[in-house]
């Protein structure tokens, strides 16, 4: 089956899941876990992305984040490239650290925000990292200890988190550390991992009883919500697709785009399609493909057909800009 295309806009809420390949560690010590969550921090505050909740644990990743202005793809893309290429230096290895396609699930706010930093903040504890409500207070890998403020991380969004729980700060401390207290007993909730038509309506026996009544149900797996929730969200994505399609950039536009550029470096369009790498060449390339996927809208295939390269190396130029 095709993957689903990734629901976002900025000031989207997502919950996202990084995952190492094959369950293998993306965290080896305490240098690796910093180098992760400084990386994470610093493009939260150079993209305006505001991180609510976070979990490191050995073999994978909890984030719960509002999209910004440059969308979840290019955070991502830029947060996992980067400390990849950090971490395999440090290890000598080579090779991917990650499953090649993070988990991303659009929530609604005001059914589940709470829940998820719960959630998501009582990750280390599930794992047994730590042994009591007391140590997760004081535990550096997750966001738990920021938001009770025995730690400090200027890019989390402290404030919001504790806006849900109470109008001062000592009260809605209180508030928020007796609501994780609460939520430890629940262990693992699969119901808050992913989304889709059970989840969405709540739970099975709910949706048996919409399905004899003959109700309509909205599901997606790609989403955390009501039915309304769920389709109004997708609808609001086929009209942005429709948007796209639109807008998408006719054959002469394209071409003038390469004959302009080209022609301000100095290079030949006809050497460029077939794949030339002779002197600025490889230079244009990357500053048409940049064009191509981020200005014009094209899909990674198109702007390969274009450049006379393959989809792989349209890829690698973006990851190279990004990380």
């Amino acid at each position: 089956m095709a993957r689903q295309a990734r629901l976002d806009a900025p000031g989207t809420l997502h919950h996202v899941i990084i995952r190492g390949l094959e369950r293998r560690a993306i965290v080896k010590d305490d240098v690796d876990r910093a180098a992760f969550v400084t990386r994470l921090g610093a493009l939260a505050q150079a993209t305006g992305t505001p991180i609510y909740g976070w979990a490191l644990l050995p073999n994978h990743a909890h984030v719960l984040l509002r999209s910004g202005p440059t969308g979840l793809p290019r955070f991502m893309r830029r947060l996992l490239t980067g400390y990849a290429i950090t971490f395999n230096r440090r290890h000598r290895r080579v090779g991917h650290l990650f499953q090649n396609r993070y988990k991303s699930i659009v929530c609604e706010e005001e059914a589940y925000f709470r829940e998820l930093v719960r959630y998501i903040h009582l990750n280390p504890l599930r794992a047994k990292l730590v042994p009591d409500l007391r140590a997760l207070d004081r535990y550096p890998w997750g966001g738990h200890a920021t938001v009770v403020g025995r730690l400090h991380h200027a890019w989390q969004d402290r404030r919001t988190v504790l806006g849900w729980f109470g109008r001062t700060e000592g009260r809605a401390v209180r508030a928020y550390r007796a609501y994780v207290r609460e939520g430890i007993p629940a262990g693992h909730r699969p119901d808050l991992v992913g989304g889709g038509l059970v989840r969405s309506a709540g739970g099975w026996a709910e949706v048996r009883a919409r399905r004899r009544q003959k109700e309509p149900l909205a599901g997606d797996p790609r989403i955390l919500g009501s039915g309304d929730f769920v389709a109004g969200l997708l609808r609001d994505a086929d009209a942005r697709q429709a948007a796209v399609l639109r807008r998408a950039p006719t054959p002469e536009e394209t071409e003038a785009v390469m004959g302009r550029i080209c022609k301000r470096a100095r290079a030949s369009v006809e050497e460029l399609k077939s794949g030339g790498r002779r002197g600025p060449l490889s230079a244009v390339r990357a500053a048409l493909a940049r064009e191509f996927v981020a200005g014009l809208g094209l899909s990674l295939a198109q702007a390969a057909r274009h450049l006379g390269v393959s989809t792989a190396a349209i890829s690698k130029i973006l990851r190279k800009t990004d990380a």
